[in-house]
């Protein structure tokens, strides 16, 4: 099913990582600019991530000793350090940038842009002394800009992409990064989020049937010798019956056997050993994917 999987460490059937994006309310700041402070529903709502959702799903993840990668805007940082402690205190867990305040990258100039990316690093630095390796995008929203600001800035990876099963190589003609994709069906706002202060109504599903959701997307991604990439919100899913949901669904991976659990980063790092020695080849795309528009000229 899965044509070209890459070996795995110690024979494992898959590669599993957990991966969390604390937005806090830099969501609502970004999205409403100076009308945020009065929108109180939409704030308590997001701060329930720094102040109890996100270190409660780190005690979650240490207590299983499963480490986790999360993707922290600066200002969130700045904001909450005690939350990004947290992160740090309960296991060998990853802090990956994601921005400065949760700006979309296509809406920001190049130089825009640039400086996000900084301000993002500069912030984590500060609470971790460790520069952050990894990106992804706040709503999974790259620019034409953004793979070549990445490589620039010396990025190892990027996690944005629905793009495989498996992780694969972004080439831009000066540089390359790792693209450890995501499965479209793993990110808790498909399954949990119904909100008019955020203008993002869905049904909201019931814990066990986003657990089945993201059961399936494992069971299958185990069989193949996939890559399982989470997308989790901590004030989505750090409430108590989705971190049980969550709970469950790490306790159905030990028990299946045979499953590397790593950050991002640590699978960024075997992805390039592997290519290095020519044990495994992932597939290589040239980015921009189109330097022309295939329909119509371009505004």
């Amino acid at each position: 099913m899965i044509d070209n999987p890459p070996p795995w460490p110690n024979g494992a059937r898959c590669a599993v990582a957990f991966s969390f994006d604390v937005d806090a309310d830099s969501v609502v700041h970004a999205s409403h600019g100076a009308a945020a402070i009065d929108m109180p529903h939409a704030l308590a709502h997001m701060r329930y991530d720094p102040f109890v959702a996100t270190p409660r799903l780190a005690r979650l993840f240490g207590e299983h000793q499963v480490p986790i990668t999360c993707f922290v805007p600066g200002w969130v940082a700045e904001t909450y350090p005690a939350a990004v402690e947290a992160i740090l205190r309960h296991g060998a867990n990853e802090l990956g940038n994601h921005g400065h305040f949760h700006e979309w990258p296509s809406k920001q100039t190049v130089e825009q842009e640039r400086e996000s990316l900084e301000r993002g690093t500069e912030a984590l630095m500060r609470l971790s002394g460790v520069r952050p390796r990894g990106y992804r995008a706040p709503y999974y929203g790259l620019s034409a800009s953004t793979y070549d600001l990445l490589i620039e800035m010396g990025f190892a990876y990027d996690s944005s992409l629905f793009a495989d099963d498996v992780p694969i190589l972004l080439d831009n003609g000066k540089g390359r990064l790792v693209e450890l994709p995501v499965p479209a069906s793993v990110d808790d706002y498909n399954q949990y989020v119904s909100s008019r202060a955020f203008d993002y109504l869905m049904k909201i599903s019931a814990p066990a049937q986003a657990l089945e959701v993201y059961r399936a997307e494992f069971d299958a991604l185990w069989e193949f010798g996939g890559l399982w990439v989470s997308v989790w919100h901590p004030a989505v899913s750090g409430r108590p019956a989705q971190a049980l949901a969550i709970r469950n669904l790490v306790e159905h991976m030990q028990a299946r056997g045979d499953v590397w659990f790593a950050t991002l980063g640590q699978i960024t790092d075997h992805i390039n050993g592997l290519v290095a020695t020519g044990a495994w080849q992932p597939r290589v795309e040239r980015v921009p994917f189109y330097t022309t528009p295939v329909i119509g000229n371009k505004p």
